[in-house]
């Protein structure tokens, strides 16, 4: 299946049945992300070699402002899209077949994963797939150890705090906690 197709099909939340030649498209950018993940995590790059090798990674250009301190995994890559100075820090997870957008200014903790896929609750059926995209906003901080879900958009400037689990959209200017993660209070 070709890029165009590809996205086609997952921006467009379908279901990924496991006879489909999608689930063969997975591997196959997954493998092409493990030689980019890494040669990026297993010897020192200087920023400007990292913003390269991430460009490589995304198939887009990342402005040189991008951040990130490896390790970083990723189970595909070209579905991930960063704004200008945004930061990832270290042993960050993105399975971001079903697309993660991060706004300008986004600050990614120590070891926070983001999802984009979710399987079928039938246990006969169990092996599709069901893509959702995340979006974080302008100047979200995301806490050390967190976890975004599937299908989630977090406003302009949220804060999620250290070790939640965000399962619902977050409103922009607020904070939340938790798991599940919870509304804390306004900015």
């Amino acid at each position: 299946m070709d890029l165009e197709k590809f996205f086609d099909y997952v921006n467009n939340q379908k279901k990924v049945d496991a006879e489909s030649g999608l689930y063969d498209t997975f591997h196959e950018l997954a493998q092409e992300a493990l030689k980019i993940t890494s040669e990026m995590n297993y010897k020192y790059h200087t920023p400007e070699e990292i913003v390269e090798l991430f460009s490589k990674l995304t198939h887009k250009k990342v402005d040189p402002s991008f951040r990130m301190f490896p390790p970083f995994y990723s189970e595909c890559g070209i579905n991930i899209t960063v704004g200008k100075n945004v930061f990832i820090n270290a042993c960050c997870r993105f399975q971001d077949q079903g697309g993660i957008t991060l706004g300008d200014g986004c600050f990614i903790g120590h070891n926070v994963t983001i999802a984009t896929l979710n399987h079928d609750p039938n246990p006969e059926t169990r092996a599709a797939m069901f893509p959702k995209p995340v979006v974080l906003g302008k100047n979200v901080w995301v806490g050390s150890d967190s976890t975004i879900l599937p299908g989630v958009t977090i406003g302009d400037g949220a804060v999620i705090g250290a070790g939640s689990v965000v399962t619902k959209d977050v409103e922009a200017n607020t904070i939340v906690c938790g798991n599940p993660a919870k509304f804390m209070r306004k900015i």
